[in-house]
């Protein structure tokens, strides 16, 4: 029997309980999975790594954005790896302001959110957003032309649509005051993400939605998407976070 949703609308699907647990039980295939697991980097109580969710989470998708830091990806990557998981590249996440208490390093504003994927990489939907583009023109007509070492090259022309590929380095501002201790803005980082790995009208899956922000900017996105939090409290904010009739654009976890 599947479990009974916590919150459920036309685009979401939200579930109270340990992802672990719960996924098995769905039996769905997400187009993308956007994950923001604990780090275990603090002593915080909830800063737990969940045993074995990469391995789980490859039954359910075949592409995934995970946040994370460079030392937490290095010490679990043979569990990404164990899971069948491959890395494609990443980006990284500018903050406004970092947050952290030592004095003996730089000061950390930017975290890192790797792609990963399974099977062909030609199977894997991908599109890179593009960006506006205000500087010169590069239309260019080329000349007929041949070169001894490549052969004949035909004519070509190249016209400019004013835009550029998405650079890998994204600038957002996180929430100052935000619904959860680990605040994901949606516009300028998860809309994004989302675009780029989950087609239009697709399913985007959350392990650990915290209070609902990828959910939010998935259906924001014209996609569908189903998350699981283990904490009630935040499934309540999640909740009614979602309800709402009016979008709140800034996002948190």
């Amino acid at each position: 029997m599947s479990p009974s949703p916590y919150y459920e609308d036309d685009s979401v699907t939200l579930y109270l309980g340990d992802a672990r647990e719960i996924l098995p039980q769905l039996d769905v295939t997400a187009d993308l999975a956007v994950v923001d697991p604990p780090y275990a980097e603090t002593s915080l109580d909830w800063d737990v790594w969940p045993d074995n969710w990469p391995t789980l989470l490859s039954e359910a998708s075949r592409s995934m954005w995970c946040f994370g830091s460079m030392r937490m990806f290095f010490e679990r990557n043979a569990e990404f790896t164990a899971g069948g998981w491959k890395m494609s590249h990443g980006v990284v996440w500018e903050k406004a302001n970092g947050s952290g208490f030592t004095t003996d390093r730089f000061r950390g504003v930017h975290e890192h959110i790797v792609h990963w994927y399974q099977g062909p990489w030609s199977d894997i939907h991908h599109e890179v957003p593009r960006t506006a583009y205000t500087g010169p023109d590069k239309s260019a007509r080329g000349k007929l032309s041949k070169t001894t070492h490549t052969g004949a090259i035909g004519a070509h022309t190249y016209t400019d649509d004013g835009t550029r590929l998405m650079r890998s380095v994204l600038y957002a501002a996180a929430p100052r005051k935000g619904l959860h201790p680990t605040e994901k803005p949606i516009n300028g980082l998860l809309d994004p993400l989302i675009r780029y790995g989950c087609p239009t009208g697709g399913l985007v899956l959350d392990p650990f939605a915290g209070s609902g922000s990828t959910l939010d900017a998935a259906r924001l996105a014209g996609r569908r998407a189903i998350g699981i939090e283990g904490r009630e409290d935040y499934c309540a904010v999640a909740a009614e976070r979602l309800s709402r009739l009016t979008f709140d654009f800034g996002g948190a976890a």
